[in-house]
């Protein structure tokens, strides 16, 4: 059975011509050095296929005339849409005589015009596969959240902020009151060297 022909599209929107169709297919093989002093590998990532089409659009086409119609208007308002579809960042279907792709995001637009085409308009298109992951949401069992054998609750942690002047006063064993503790410490001090220095004088060691 004969497959029908339909024209080229993209995101719905059909061209009167395709003049040229690429298929990039690459892959990235990461290399890690070991100490041996050469690199190895240990996994092959495929990139995205990447599509690139160049595509012609006619005020007076020869082909799907009856399908397009005709006139200036067209061509312009063709060239709008592909910029408003470029704008958007939303991916889009490609549909050529060999293929059909899907989730595709626009890489590259480019459309030209000369002398020698006239009101015709070539447009450059490249497009690459987009993988779309999906969110899933997990329930975390009430066990999880718990600490230890027992699994009992971990509790709670308070702290507290002291100042530099009460953390210097209680590594020195002096009070955090004021200047007048450490003066009542000095002098009791004093006065106890001094009766230690009376009872050893009276007993003939110094």
């Amino acid at each position: 059975m004969r497959r029908r022909l339909t024209p080229v599209s993209i995101a719905g929107i059909e061209f009167d011509a395709l003049m040229s169709q690429k298929e990039s297919m690459t892959a990235t093989i990461p290399a890690y050095p070991v100490e041996e002093g050469f690199p190895v590998s240990d996994t092959i990532t495929l990139d995205p296929l990447k599509v690139d089409l160049t595509l012609y659009i006619s005020a007076a086409p020869a082909t799907w005339l009856y399908r397009h119609g005709s006139g200036i208007s067209r061509v312009q308002s063709i060239c709008e849409e592909l910029k408003e579809l470029w704008e958007s960042k939303e991916l889009v279907k490609i549909v050529t005589p060999d293929a059909i792709y899907t989730s595709m995001g626009i890489t590259s637009l480019t459309i030209s015009k000369s002398n020698d085409d006239g009101y015709a308009r070539q447009v450059a298109f490249s497009a690459v596969k987009v993988r779309v992951t999906e969110k899933k949401t997990v329930l975390i069992p009430s066990y999880v959240l718990q600490s230890g054998t027992s699994e009992a609750s971990a509790g709670t942690a308070s702290t507290s902020t002291q100042s530099a002047n009460a953390s210097t006063s209680a590594s020195n064993g002096t009070s955090s009151s004021g200047s007048g503790g450490t003066e009542s410490t000095s002098s009791s001090a004093k006065k106890a060297q001094s009766i230690l220095y009376g009872a050893a004088s009276g007993l003939g060691f110094i």
